[in-house]
């Protein structure tokens, strides 16, 4: 069945919501005051999806300054990139401090449990 490219990604904006515990952007962020296509309390999160399964993405360094710029304006701590391969599977794009961060809080909570 060929939906369009919005029914896609309406379907993983919802998905990430869910898994994130946020909200969906209204109108996909295209309001002067709430950007990006989810958030909660500290995050924004770009979605970008394929919308038949595919081998490889393009990511465009314009959506990734785009998200941080936003994130800043909208007080938001984090912000991640999140790409689909047209498979259903989210995968988080984040920079290098965000990254370290969350690595050094997991391998701290590893060593909490021994």
């Amino acid at each position: 069945m060929n939906h369009p490219t919005r029914w896609y990604s309406n379907k993983q904006e919802k998905k990430i919501a869910k898994a994130v515990n946020g909200k969906k952007t209204p109108n996909s962020g295209a309001t002067l005051f709430k950007k990006g296509d989810v958030t909660t309390d500290k995050w924004l999160y770009e979605a970008k999806t394929k919308t038949e399964e595919s081998k490889s993405f393009t990511i465009k360094r314009e959506w990734i300054e785009k998200n941080k710029e936003e994130a800043f304006a909208m007080g938001k701590d984090y912000n991640a990139l999140v790409i689909d391969f047209g498979d259903g599977k989210q995968f988080y794009l984040l920079d290098e401090k965000t990254f370290l961060l969350m690595k050094r809080c997991l391998e701290e909570a590893e060593n909490d449990k021994n």
